[in-house]
């Protein structure tokens, strides 16, 4: 299976330059928890989730209004291709602890959003077949993403 199966095409996205009540307002209409930020060019240069908006707004003392996406975001950009094995996109939202990856082409343009709640969908119950997504996979991901929690709970520390 290739990321393009299961990819979201429509996808809500931002500028850089847009500030953080204008991202949300996105959010809210397109019932999503993330936006891949995108310059001119279409060209992915970072994600803002809904998570990064409230610790940054809950961080400063300034209205949503007033920050900018491109003060929020790392720049950090971990991404799939459309041609790329389902199994290695899990690969990178397991290992960089992101529970979306922006799907892009060769160029860094945008061309849609895989997220967990996709692959959830897609699982199916392991039957042997090197191609197949499993629960297995997808849990061991979620997982995967969850551990740095557990262990700063752990140690006292209850962040995420």
């Amino acid at each position: 299976m290739k990321v393009r199966d299961i990819m979201t095409t429509e996808v809500k996205q931002c500028g850089p330059e847009a500030n953080l009540a204008e991202a949300v307002a996105t959010m809210w209409a397109g019932d999503c928890g993330a936006l891949p930020v995108v310059d001119s060019d279409q060209k992915v240069i970072g994600v803002i989730t809904d998570r990064d908006i409230t610790i940054a707004l809950g961080t400063r003392n300034r209205l949503a209004s007033e920050v900018a996406v491109n003060e929020v975001i790392s720049g950090n950009v971990f991404a799939a291709r459309p041609d790329d094995d389902i199994h290695d996109a899990l690969r990178i939202i397991q290992t960089q602890k992101v529970r979306r990856l922006p799907v892009i082409d060769r160029k860094g343009t945008l061309q849609g959003i895989v997220c967990l709640d996709d692959l959830a969908v897609h699982a199916e119950k392991a039957n042997n077949q090197a191609d197949t997504l499993s629960y297995e996979d997808v849990v061991n991901a979620l997982k995967a993403i969850c551990d740095r929690r557990i262990e700063t709970v752990h140690k006292g520390v209850a962040s995420a």
